[in-house]
């Protein structure tokens, strides 16, 4: 067992010096008491970015397939009337939503911006309780009175009870409502009025939109919007001439926030300076995974965007007046992953600042010490001489 002790003993690399051979020094009490302080706060500092977390970035390619996107959107529009404002979107794969009214809030804005009304059922009115007339065929002592969609029936039964069924009416068939006083339903609800007394109004429309996940575009169009075979806006009789599309994004963002998200549209404004056109964002959304710290994951989305305006001629609706925002997919996806620093990295920094700055300050002592000492015997060496 002895042996066993002794052999251990000899491998100690530490090897101790008498205490009848320290000589302790001032300078070396000070060199102690710096070091000291300086060890205290490396270690704070250390210890506090231990308890922090970091972010985590790579590039993966996004083989996701399907899916849908969520856009959410705040616009405000100083110069167009809520009931000339609609919201369209289609996509490359075919699909079409004009007119959209679900999830979306209008509100109207007078020339200071100050609230007016807010709706959400857009410019349409609720159902005559006493339609006007009854088509296809004679009114039968216990039938109800059938409201007329002025051709546009796609059976002897169907009933428009409302301007604004007359309109969706219209809209299957792919026909334009060219003069709204001759339509019953819009004159009784005072339609052509509603818009009339919002002149010199303005629109803030803000809500979200659930669209494919391919390539596609939404837009904001000054004028009710018709299903055509070109694609084209038939306005409204009552359309301007001119229509000033100068708007202020509030927000944009494609999916949900998530931590240190930096969307480029929010607070941008443009003021139009041409007669008419259309202002164009070209967006290349990229597909963002976030996992947080406690490892709850947000699936959203950053984009980067380019603008364009495209001014029309007067008389020509091949440009029209609006605002479109045509947005890609990038085919590569970003993650972000909070996470701490682990523990041996956090030890091992430990040890090298206690290690670095016992060393640096051991080798100030001994420079300190030895040089007095020198000094020391060149001052008796000189007394002597």
């Amino acid at each position: 067992m002895d042996k066993v002790l002794n052999r251990l003993r000899n491998l100690d690399a530490y090897p101790k010096i008498n205490e009848d051979f320290f000589n302790r020094t001032l300078s070396g009490g000070v060199i102690t008491l710096v070091s000291s302080i300086i060890m205290l706060l490396l270690f704070f500092s250390e210890f506090r970015l231990y308890l922090h977390t970091v972010t985590e970035t790579k590039l993966l390619v996004d083989t996701s397939r399907g899916g849908t996107l969520r856009i959410h959107f705040d616009v405000t529009f100083p110069a167009v009337r809520c009931s000339l404002l609609s919201l369209d979107a289609m996509d490359i794969s075919g699909e079409q939503h004009l007119d959209i009214r679900h999830d979306i809030i209008k509100k109207r804005i007078d020339s200071l911006g100050n609230v007016i009304e807010a709706r959400q059922d857009g410019i349409g009115a609720p159902k005559i309780e006493t339609p006007l007339q009854r088509h296809g065929g004679r009114l039968g002592k216990d039938e109800k009175y059938c409201g007329s969609c002025y051709g546009a029936e796609t059976a002897d039964d169907d009933c428009c009870n409302s301007c604004e069924e007359v309109r969706e009416a219209y809209r299957k068939k792919g026909w334009g409502m060219t003069n709204i006083d001759l339509i019953d339903q819009c004159k009784r609800e005072g339609f052509v009025q509603k818009i009339k007394d919002e002149e010199g109004e303005g629109c803030n429309i803000h809500g979200s939109l659930e669209v494919n996940k391919v390539a596609g575009n939404f837009h904001f169009a000054t004028g009710k919007s018709f299903h055509q075979s070109n694609f084209l806006q038939d306005l409204l009789a009552f359309q301007q001439d001119k229509y000033n599309i100068s708007h202020r994004i509030n927000r944009l963002a494609f999916g949900d926030f998530y931590p240190g998200v930096i969307n480029p549209l929010d607070g941008v404004q443009w003021v139009q300076e041409a007669p008419n056109g259309m202002y164009q964002y070209f967006i290349k959304v990229v597909p963002t995974i976030y996992t947080d710290i406690r490892g709850r994951t947000i699936n959203s989305n950053q984009f980067s965007v380019t603008e364009h305006f495209k001014s029309a001629e007067m008389g020509l609706y091949q440009s029209l007046p609006g605002v479109f925002f045509f947005y890609d997919l990038s085919p590569i996806k970003v993650t972000f992953k909070e996470e701490h620093a682990s523990f041996l990295h956090f030890v091992t920094h430990i040890c090298a600042i206690v290690g670095g700055v016992f060393t640096v300050a051991g080798i100030i002592d001994s420079f300190i010490y030895h040089g007095r000492r020198a000094l020391k015997k060149k001052m008796e060496i000189g007394k002597f001489s």
